[in-house]
């Protein structure tokens, strides 16, 4: 819920409005009220849906509803639907003291015509003080937000360039540690149907050359030896690169989903 101001004028009655990342918004019943425009559903259809909010509202028996406002742009279009007499006095009342009041003071002050300039100063103070404070608010939350995002990209970094190299078992068992319902069987079929290990008898499950060039893969060498032979088996490695990558694929695959 936003923080309802209430502009009060002995000719137009009351406004309710408030305040949408500094841009003010006006309650449409009440404008359409003070025009005399029946049909505020019907006219709300018809204006620029990103200028339209909903917001809660207290009535006169003290529940809560809710209540739609409009930004200024959307103001003027339904200003010029009112034939009524007095649209120029009332375009005029919040061309010139509505809007300009909220731009100056960061909100309406109550019955700041009739304040001395001394108390005038006092209540803008106090409106500043509010403003200041809920920008400090969102630097912080901005701050803190650049922060994680910056410890985020440091520990990718640093998992890209590490020699750490893992199985492909240990990679599927890292991909469901970041929330992809995946196995070893699941995560092996998926690699080789996208070409990202050979299908081929004689270099069954090693890395195709996409894979190598992509630099995902490494193949590790051991020997062994039996009956006298030595032998050289290979075995894929997923690199720290590799691993990033694999993450980053099946988040993007099951947000497409």
């Amino acid at each position: 819920m936003q923080d309802l101001q209430i502009f009060k004028s002995e000719e137009f009655g009351e406004i309710r409005t408030t305040r949408v990342r500094d841009e003010a918004y006006l309650c449409l019943i009440d404008i359409c009220k003070i025009l005399d425009i029946n049909n505020a559903r019907q006219l709300k259809a018809r204006l620029n849906q990103d200028g339209v909010i909903t917001n809660d509202v207290i009535d006169t028996l003290g529940r809560t509803q809710q209540a739609t406002f409009i930004n200024e742009s959307n103001l003027y279009k339904v200003i010029f639907q009112s034939r009524k007499p007095e649209a120029e006095k009332f375009i005029e009342w919040v061309t010139s003291e509505v809007l300009p009041s909220i731009r100056k003071n960061g909100g309406y002050i109550l019955k700041q015509e009739e304040l001395s300039d001394g108390e005038l100063l006092a209540k803008a103070v106090l409106v500043a003080q509010n403003k200041i404070a809920e920008k400090s608010r969102q630097l912080e939350e901005a701050h803190r937000k650049i922060e994680e995002d910056s410890k985020k990209v440091l520990f990718a970094d640093s998992v890209a360039s590490s020699e750490n190299c893992i199985s492909i078992n240990e990679m599927a068992k890292l991909l469901k540690q970041n929330g992809i319902d995946i196995g070893e069987d699941r995560f092996f079929r998926w690699l080789r149907e996208n070409r990202y290990l050979s299908r081929e008898k004689e270099n069954w499950n090693l890395p195709t050359q996409k894979s190598m060039d992509l630099e995902i893969f490494k193949i590790k060498k051991s020997t062994y030896t039996a009956d006298g032979k030595t032998f050289t088996n290979k075995t894929s490695k997923v690199t720290g690169k590799g691993q990033i990558y694999f993450i980053n694929k099946f988040k993007e695959l099951i947000n497409k989903t």
